[in-house]
C-alpha cells in the first residue's frame, strides 16, 4: 500500500492493493474513483483510514475519494450536487433529511439492495423509516444515536435508590425520592421537544400524520396529550426552566455542578460535563429511558445518518457497493466500537454490550422513531410551534386548547 495523505476539509484516501492485482505504481488507466461525501466528526480519521485501506485492497481498480463536509449549510450543497451534472457518488445525510432530497426525484432507489443484500428487516426503525418514501428505500441506515438517562451515581446512592428504574412508575418514584434529597431529581428543560416526542410515541401518538393528501399536526390527539401530561409530571421534579430548551443554558453545565441527579441526553454529552467537572468521571451512569412497562423501554427520537446515492452518480454501481460495505455487518461493528454509536441493526446490539452508554442507547434505539417524513418538516422545526406549546402547558394553560393551536400551525406549515 502506498502512503496516505489526510487533508481537511478534503480527505482523499487513495490506497491501491499492488501485490497480485496487476496494477503498477503510477498506472491509473483502469482506476475508477468513487467520490464519497461524509460529515465532519461522523467517523474518525483512523476509522476512515482502515476502511479505505481494506476496501481498496479488496476491490482492485477502485479508488475512494472521501470529502469531509460541514453540517452548516449542507442542505443547499447536497441539493445542488444531486441536481447537477454528476457527482458525488455517495452522500451521508441526516436521517431526517432524506425526505427532503427524495422529494426532488434525484435519489437512486435502493430498495432491491436493501432487501437482497443488507437485511433491511433488522434495521433500526428510526433510521430505516425516514429513508423510505412511498415504499421505496432511498436512504441506507449508517449509524444511530439517541437519548438515554444520564445519572449521577453518587446522588442515587445517597438517596437510597439502589435499583435502576425500568418503568415510568418506578422512574417517577425514584425521581421524587431524589428530588427530596437536597438535589434536583431531574433537570428537564420545558422545551425539550425531542424528549416529548418519545413520550408521545410511547403513548401511541404522533407529531403529525399523513392523511393521504396532506400532512396534519396531531399534538391534540388523546395519545399525544397523555405524552405531554407525563412530560409535565416529570419536569416538575426538578428546577428546569419552563420557557427554554435544553441548550439554554446547556444542560451539560447544569449537570456538571453535581447537584442534579438526572438529565435526558445522548451519552456524547459526557465529554462536555467532564470538561467542566472532571471530578464526576467515575460518578456518571446511563440507563434507557423507561417505558410504560419493563418489557419495553420508552420510544425515543433516533438521530443519525443515512447514506444516499444520487441518480446522477458517475460511478453508481461502484457507489452502491461502497454503501453496502459501510452498512454491512463487518464495518457496522467496527464503526460502533470505534465511535460508540448504535449499529444500524437490532441484531447487532450485542457488539456494544461491554459499553455501558452505548448499550443503553441500543436498548432504546430498538424502539426508535424519527420525525415525520414530510419534505416540509424542516420548515416546522425552523419555527417550531411545539416549543411554545410545551411552555404554555407547563405554565398552566389548558393542554387541549394549546395543542390544537400548535397542531394547526404544524398543519399550515406542512401544507405549504
Amino acid at each position: 500500500m502506498k502512503n496516505r495523505l489526510l487533508v481537511r476539509p478534503l480527505v482523499v484516501l487513495t490506497a491501491l492493493a499492488l501485490g497480485g492485482c496487476g496494477v503498477l505504481p503510477g498506472d491509473r488507466a483502469d482506476t475508477r474513483t468513487v467520490s464519497v461525501w461524509l460529515m465532519k466528526d461522523s467517523a474518525s480519521d483512523e476509522f476512515l483510514e482502515r476502511f479505505t485501506t481494506a476496501y481498496e485492497a479488496g476491490h482492485p481498480g477502485i479508488e475512494l475519494k472521501l470529502t469531509i463536509q460541514e453540517w452548516t449549510g449542507i442542505g443547499a450543497k447536497v441539493t445542488e450536487a444531486i441536481e447537477g451534472p454528476g457527482g458525488p457518488d455517495v452522500i451521508e445525510v441526516g436521517n431526517t433529511q432524506v425526505a427532503r432530497y427524495a422529494d426532488t426525484d434525484k435519489l437512486y432507489d435502493l430498495t432491491l439492495e436493501s432487501v437482497r443484500d443488507l437485511g433491511s428487516q433488522h434495521w433500526l426503525p428510526g433510521l430505516a423509516e425516514p429513508g423510505s418514501i412511498d415504499g421505496a428505500q432511498f436512504g441506507i441506515p449508517w449509524y444511530a444515536a439517541n437519548r438515554v438517562v444520564v445519572y449521577n451515581k453518587e446522588l442515587f446512592e445517597r438517596a437510597g435508590v439502589t435499583k435502576l428504574p425500568a418503568t415510568r412508575a418506578q422512574w417517577t418514584d425514584a425521581t421524587e425520592k431524589l428530588n427530596r434529597s437536597g438535589s434536583q431529581g431531574i433537570y428537564l428543560a420545558g422545551q425539550d421537544w425531542y424528549t416529548l416526542a418519545g413520550f408521545i410515541w410511547d403513548e401511541g401518538g404522533e407529531l403529525a400524520v399523513d392523511n393521504g393528501s396532506t400532512w396534519e399536526g396531531a399534538l391534540d390527539s388523546p395519545a399525544a396529550l397523555r405524552g405531554m401530561a407525563f412530560y409535565k409530571e416529570l419536569q416538575s421534579l426538578g428546577s428546569g426552566p419552563k420557557g427554554a430548551d435544553e441548550e439554554t443554558p446547556p444542560q451539560s453545565g447544569v449537570f456538571a455542578k453535581g447537584d442534579v441527579a438526572q438529565i435526558i441526553a445522548t451519552p456524547g454529552i459526557t465529554a462536555a460535563i467532564l470538561k467542566k467537572n472532571p471530578g464526576l468521571r467515575d460518578k456518571i451512569g446511563y440507563f434507557p429511558i423507561p417505558g410504560k412497562t419493563a418489557a419495553k423501554p420508552c420510544a425515543v427520537f433516533t438521530g443519525g445518518s443515512d447514506l444516499i446515492v444520487p441518480v446522477n452518480a458517475p460511478e453508481r454501481a461502484a457507489a452502491i457497493d461502497v454503501v453496502k460495505a459501510l452498512a454491512g455487518e463487518e464495518w457496522q461493528t467496527e464503526l460502533a466500537r470505534t465511535m460508540n454509536y448504535v449499529p444500524n441493526k437490532t441484531t447487532l446490539a450485542g457488539v456494544v454490550e461491554g459499553q455501558e452508554a452505548t448499550r443503553a442507547m441500543a436498548a432504546g434505539a430498538a424502539r426508535g422513531r424519527a420525525t415525520p417524513t414530510s419534505p416540509h418538516w424542516a420548515d416546522v422545526e425552523a419555527t417550531n410551534p411545539i416549543k411554545p406549546y410545551m411552555t404554555a402547558v407547563l405554565n398552566g394553560e389548558d393542554p387541549a386548547r394549546a395543542a390544537r393551536r400548535a397542531s394547526q400551525q404544524i398543519s399550515g406549515t406542512l401544507a405549504e
